[in-house]
């Protein structure tokens, strides 16, 4: 049975797009049928982040409209076979989207892939609502940093109380925290919360945390998502991240600051 994913934050500019993109493609790139859909109408930035923009012909709303099929507006990815994208509308309102519309794209497409991930636009306005209503599993994308934590509890709150999950009296919403622009050296400079800090705050369980990184902005401006960005830490990051979703017990990497060449001279003293 195909699963619904969604990566959500309350806070923009998190990394949501950039999650969704890399958790997408590392798990495509281990054989599962991958479809990951952008949910924010008005402005769509998975497809630039993708790398096929101007690939894009038909959008979400064109198929919720009925104007032309699923499978006209999937793009295929061009680093995994097994990747698809829907793409948001760049000219339609947000309020286009409806629950009856999403839920009928769902359902056709769980006919055919393993997994469906949502990338949800940030706060609680509709497209975030429409990204989060039909989840089976959330990442809840946090900065180690109060606001941004703040926020992704109020989501939390929305996930527990108006998902379909919630509404119908279902198994509630699998939760797993990820936490992105993570810089050991200012945590214990006392400028960023910890991740200790972090999950006592939320409460859901750690599924990864992805250094702050250049790499993540070259790899925004190439068209490729940052997974691909070989001997990086972020893509190793990331990899680690799908492992662990797929039950994979793997060591929490790029928590703890690394020693400098002076420090792994002296034996980290």
């Amino acid at each position: 049975m195909a699963k619904v994913i969604v990566i959500t934050s309350g806070k923009g500019g998190v990394g949501k797009t950039t999650t969704s993109a890399s958790f997408s493609s590392g798990l495509a790139l281990r054989g599962n049928k991958t479809v990951v859909i952008d949910f924010d109408v008005g402005l769509r930035n998975l497809d630039l982040i993708m790398g096929c923009e101007r690939r894009v012909v038909y959008d979400i709303i064109n198929v919720i409209n009925g104007e032309v099929s699923l499978k006209q507006a999937l793009i295929k990815d061009k680093n995994c076979d097994n990747l698809f994208i829907l793409p948001a509308s760049q000219t339609r309102d947000k309020d286009a989207l409806n629950l009856e519309g999403v839920a009928r794209i769902l359902e056709e497409l769980k006919q055919s892939f393993d997994f469906i991930v949502c990338d949800s636009p940030a706060g609680i306005e509709s497209g975030a609502f429409m990204a989060m209503y039909f989840a089976d599993e959330a990442l809840v994308v946090t900065n180690p940093e109060v606001s941004s934590v703040r926020d992704s509890d109020r989501i939390l709150g929305i996930l527990a109380a108006k998902s379909k999950r919630a509404v119908e009296g279902l198994e509630p919403v699998k939760e797993h925290l990820l936490v992105t622009r993570y810089d050991p050296k200012r945590v214990n400079a006392g400028e960023m919360l910890s991740v200790t800090d972090i999950q006592e705050i939320l409460r859901i369980p750690l599924l990864g945390v992805i250094p702050e990184s250049e790499s993540v902005l070259k790899a925004s401006n190439s068209g490729t998502p940052a997974i691909h960005m070989d001997k990086s830490d972020v893509a190793d990051a990331y990899r680690d991240v799908v492992g662990r979703f797929m039950g994979e017990d793997l060591p929490m990497r790029f928590v703890a600051e690394k020693a400098g060449f002076l420090k792994r001279l002296l034996g980290g003293r």
